[in-house]
């Protein structure tokens, strides 16, 4: 196929609808695949991915943690304007509320059978009535757990699958969750259009890895390492079967996105973080970080007639996106509360995404001190409050929290060209006042409009 017909078949309705999956990973760095230059962890399934589709370099979580990102990337939303803030512990009250339209439930209105399995994170009450469960989010089928595969993610037992406890499981949650997609794939007829969200655990801690993939990395000496590498090498397994298992299915035609919802977790950052060796390289800051690290992540597109095989995009792409592309592609109709993602489509043709407003991202318990970014072309704005708030922890967000930051304004800013400097070491605010204060007033309207 020339470049013309691929461009043209991109462009050109289609006669039967398209197949739309989510592989989401938990905590995967933006450096931890062999195709995104980690010297020994051996991905070999999703380097041919990435040499099938369309490799991203500039792609984004919807916010550096793991629930927030989760709901911008079903919705299209920026987190803040959702009410969810941070990553959402068991009993909490704060989760994805019942009037809010997830990617899942415009496709299914479109007549999509519609799937999540793997790790949810989108409420605190789990499994109960008091608040929206998957099902109410527009999954037909969920195979899920609040948060972690528990009390580890090798054997869990607290799966819940349609409303009903699953009990104990063998095996290792990567396996797992591939096995019941592929079951229920089995189940929907080839003519029904599927959109499947099958979130990893991995390699989020506390991690579990088999011994095969564990044995294959004899050189790591530091403690964990073997184990983190290996589990993303087990990840990367697994991942291979559910591509095999899609083409057995007759559905190798669909677009397969894959991404991870934030930055790697920092070593030792709590005591049980022992084997938190994910690697964020070349990029500045980690998970919980307004900086590149924390939330700039792997991204890899594959649809066969659409994208270009061994293609690299630049384009910055967002979470956020995931619904408005999704919805282009179904040709379904846009909820009517403010997106903050667009359509990727062009990007796939190497041209760029038309948006109306830039990418932006709130976060009020990073690590580090911006409480807000936004990207605009190359540029990046970052927005710190001048006194010291509420700091980040493995608590999380309490309502008391909620004022505060709600009414602290941001006073401290840093600028930074992301293709000259992509580890953002030089502060150009002093060099760039007319830019500076452009990006600066474009932040400050964007953190009001959410907050």
């Amino acid at each position: 196929m020339t470049r013309r017909q691929l461009l043209l078949s991109a462009a050109a309705p289609r006669s039967k609808p398209q197949d739309l999956i989510v592989v989401l990973c938990d905590d995967l760095g933006y450096g931890d695949l062999g195709c995104y230059g980690h010297p020994t962890i051996k991905t070999p399934n999703l380097d041919a991915f990435a040499r099938q589709g369309m490799t991203f370099t500039d792609a984004y979580a919807a916010a550096p943690v793991c629930s927030p990102s989760r709901c911008g990337m079903l919705t299209g939303r920026t987190p803040f304007r959702l009410g969810v803030y941070d990553w959402i512990p068991p009993g909490s009250a704060m989760h994805l509320q019942r009037d809010e339209v997830t990617f899942a439930t415009l496709l299914r209105q479109q007549g999509y059978a519609t799937c999540h399995s793997g790790k949810w994170h989108a409420n605190g009450l789990f499994n109960s009535p008091a608040q929206p469960q998957p099902s109410d989010h527009g999954f037909d089928h969920w195979f899920s757990t609040q948060n972690n595969a528990g009390p580890s993610h090798e054997n869990p037992v607290n799966f819940i699958r349609n409303g009903q406890k699953v009990g104990p499981l063998k095996g290792y949650s990567s396996q797992i969750i591939v096995d019941e997609a592929l079951t229920w794939m089995q189940s929907v007829p080839r003519q029904k259009p599927i959109n499947l969200f099958l979130c990893f655990h991995s390699p989020h801690e506390p991690i579990a890895t088999s011994p095969a993939f564990v044995d294959r990395y004899p050189a790591a000496r530091k403690a964990g390492e073997a184990l983190y590498y290996g589990n993303v090498t087990e990840l990367d397994y697994h991942f291979g079967r559910f591509l095999d298992g899609l083409q057995a299915a007759g559905r190798g035609d669909a677009l397969v996105i894959f991404t991870s919802d934030n930055g790697p977790e920092t070593l030792l950052r709590y005591p049980a973080g022992w084997r938190s060796h994910g690697s964020a390289s070349p990029l500045r800051g980690m998970k919980l970080s307004l900086y590149e690290g924390g939330y700039r992540v792997p991204a890899i597109a594959r649809w066969p007639g659409h994208i270009k095989p061994g293609a690299v995009s630049a384009e910055p792409i967002c979470g956020v996106d995931f619904l408005p592309t999704f919805a282009a592609i179904a040709r379904a109709p846009l909820p009517p509360k403010p997106l903050d993602g667009a359509s990727i489509l062009p990007s796939f043709q190497g041209k760029a995404v038309k948006r109306e407003k830039p990418l932006h991202w709130h976060y009020f318990n990073a690590l580090d001190a911006p409480r807000a970014t936004l990207r605009s072309g190359d540029w990046k704005i970052t927005g710190a409050w001048a006194k010291d708030g509420p700091s980040a922890s493995v608590s999380g967000f309490k309502p008391e929290h909620l004022t505060d930051f709600k009414v602290r304004p941001l006073e401290v800013f840093e600028l930074f060209n992301l293709k000259a400097d992509k580890a953002e070491t030089t502060n150009l605010a002093a060099k760039e006042p007319k830019r500076l204060a452009a990006m600066r007033d474009q932040l400050i309207q964007a953190h009001k409009d959410v907050c």
